[in-house]
């Protein structure tokens, strides 16, 4: 918790309140921490990022009319530019609950608190007050109480970190040791998006996504909600410090089920309940959502809930994050699938969760969708070459040269051979694995090498017998590093980090250059580990210190690093001159990379090394010894292992 940094100070007018990044310019608080946003600015500022302001709109709403009771008090801000900080993890809905109970920790910015401070609290059970919180109550008779200024607070795992829902409301005594949360899930009711980073046990994020996507196709029309219980409601924490939270400019009206575009002045609410469909039972027809899910869970299963549903999205994740049966959701899509009269749409409903077979609409223009770019990885089809020593230690190595076909992997060659005998043997396999590839296929070529080969000039290696252009140039070709390919806890990590860079349309390039190689090498791990992307370095590592501040890198998990294979010709202090080569090197390199995204970096550092290879310039061309480590254990699934004993 102490190295959160997206825990966020949030300021609209005279009130205070807390909130919590989620991605790099969205920031979620409690909608009646920014009532005043009609006649206030909104400024957000991060507890570990200084106290330097960042200005805001409220970009949905989760449909909060102003009443202390009312559902949906969710604000979604969008900051007026993206931070360089990793936003909140999400548990799945049910990690915040426990025999015994888990400690839970609330970050807010009570009076005299603006730096923040904690509270400790725990969940009282995992059921929901009226379909919508679940109540607080203090982990210990002492500490900090939740006070005004910790609306909007995330409520945190204590020994994870992450987020299972937010601070919404608290007893009005302080006497009183208890609040309420409303769970991440609920949240997800009123801004699908959210529902992609919030794990689930069954299904993956491209997997939600891709159901999200189909089901909002076809129900673009949400309803409004049927009124949820309001005995027993507590108060919201009022915004401003010592002060009552105004009442609201003017409540809203609206669906419920996804969070709408706040409203630009006063709203007036609905007070007829919708009309019931005139065909059909008591829940609509067929194919309303509620139908369908009591179709999905049987006459046995969970009832409806008490809000039903607005959206068929709504039921589905519904069943995705509170019901949590695989079968019941499969049953729900295939039940749906017989009132589609698209072809397409029907088929895809009928085999999700199967990974969908058409792409997804072109997302916004700021930012890629994420489950686009998980698609990116799998639409690799990777030639695997895995070259490591044979464990002999006789100077054999063993060669193993394997085609993907989607995810199935199928060995073409493999054999223990000497040094000398390596890269033919190899050469001609690759040609060979060619044949397992369908004809539209993406075609990468990865080298799994051992660390000290690294640097190995396999992008300029002879593509065949009858053929001298190089390699690099037939195709995309990347190095991996044998030791952290095989380290389970690295390959994690690297999935994390990728899970990350999708949710940003840019990556951070890291640079290391010649001057700069006597960082000391632990330091340098954990800073790369939490704040690198991509590493470029101005010099090859062949000298020790270069090489120790390598495999920094690759402890860090850093799924990209780029440096050229012949280095620097300068002495000492060559980046103070102005023909310093790697810093040369490494201007260009950020210049190139400048918007690129991080998963399509093989094509496009192929398509460099072609204008490099084929530059008539009397000069070498800056990228002719370019070398690219690019990991993406998603487009390489584990190995299953040598067919053969390496020993002997």
């Amino acid at each position: 918790m102490s190295s959160a940094s997206w825990h966020a100070r949030i300021s609209c007018g005279r009130d205070t309140g807390a909130g919590f990044l989620v991605t790099e310019q969205h920031v979620l608080t409690c909608a009646h921490v920014v009532a005043r946003r009609d006649t206030e600015a909104v400024a957000v500022s991060f507890a570990h990022g200084g106290y330097e302001q960042v200005l805001a709109r409220v970009v949905a709403h989760g449909g909060w009319d102003g009443r202390e009771s009312d559902p949906g008090d969710l604000a979604v801000l969008e900051l007026d530019r993206p931070v360089p900080m990793k936003p909140a993890e999400f548990a799945t809905p049910a990690d915040a609950y426990g025999d015994p109970p888990r400690r839970l920790l609330a970050y807010g910015f009570p009076k005299r608190y603006d730096e923040g401070t904690l509270a400790e609290y725990r969940a009282t059970a995992q059921q929901l007050i009226a379909g919508e919180w679940v109540q607080l109550e203090s982990w210990a008779a002492h500490g900090q109480p939740l006070a005004p200024g910790f609306s909007g607070a995330a409520v945190t795992l204590a020994d994870t970190g992450q987020v299972v829902g937010m601070v919404s409301a608290a007893a009005r005594s302080p006497e009183i040791r208890n609040g309420r949360m409303l769970p991440a899930q609920i949240m997800a009711r009123y801004w699908p998006r959210l529902a992609d980073l919030i794990p689930t046990p069954a299904y993956d994020q491209r997997q939600k996504e891709h159901l999200r996507h189909l089901l909002e196709q076809l129900d673009p029309q949400q309803r409004p909600p049927a009124p949820a219980d309001q005995a027993g409601a507590q108060p919201r924490l009022p915004g401003a410090r010592g002060t009552a939270r105004p009442a609201p400019t003017g409540p809203l009206s609206g669906a419920r089920g996804t969070a709408r575009p706040a409203p630009t002045g006063p709203q007036t609410k609905n007070p007829h309940p919708p009309a019931r469909p005139e065909n059909g039972p008591e829940h609509g027809p067929e194919h309303a959502p509620e139908r369908l899910y009591l179709d999905a869970v049987g006459p046995l299963g969970p009832p409806l809930p008490p809000h039903g549903f607005t959206s068929l999205w709504d039921a589905a994740w519904y069943l995705l994050s509170e019901v949590q049966d695989p079968a019941a959701v499969t049953r729900f899509t295939a039940r749906l699938a017989d009132f589609v009269d698209d072809t397409p749409t029907r088929t895809a409903l009928r085999a999700w969760p199967s990974a969908p077979r058409t792409r997804h609409p072109d997302p916004p223009p700021d930012r890629p969708a994420r489950g686009a770019a998980r698609d990116a990885a799998h639409s690799w089809s990777p030639i695997l070459v895995e070259i490591a020593p044979s464990g002999s230690g006789d100077g054999y190595f063993l060669v193993e040269v394997s085609a993907y076909n989607g995810r199935h992997r199928r060995v073409v060659g493999s054999r223990r051979l000497p040094v000398d005998r390596v890269r033919p043997y190899t050469l001609e396999r690759i040609d060979e694995a060619y044949r397992e590839l369908e004809l539209g296929a993406r075609e990468l070529i990865a080298f799994v090498l051992p660390r000290r080969w690294l640097n190995t000039n396999v992008a300029h290696w002879q593509r065949s017998a009858d053929d001298d252009s190089p390699l690099g140039s037939f195709a995309p070709l990347v190095v991996m590093d044998l030791e952290r390919r095989r380290s389970g806890g690295l390959q994690h990590k690297l999935r994390q980090k990728w899970q990350y860079l999708d949710e940003r349309p840019t990556a951070r390039l890291h640079r290391i250059d010649c001057w700069s190689v006597g960082q000391d090498q632990v330091r340098l791990t954990i800073g790369l580990r939490r704040d690198a992307d991509m590493v470029g370095f101005a010099t090859p590592p062949r000298a020790d210190r270069v090489r120790r501040l390598f495999q920094a890198s690759l402890n860090a998990a850093v799924p990209v690093m780029l440096w050229p294979r012949t280095g620097c010709r300068s002495e000492h202090r060559c980046g103070d001159s102005a023909d310093c080569r790697g810093s040369e090197f490494l201007d260009r390199l950020a210049a190139h990379l400048a918007n690129l995204p991080p998963r399509e970096l093989p094509r496009h550092i192929h398509e460099l090394r072609e204008t490099a290879y084929a530059s008539d310039a009397p000069e070498p061309h800056w990228a002719y010894d370019l070398a690219l480590l690019w990991e993406d254990p998603e487009c390489l699934p584990d190995p299953a292992g040598y067919l053969h004993n390496p020993v002997g």
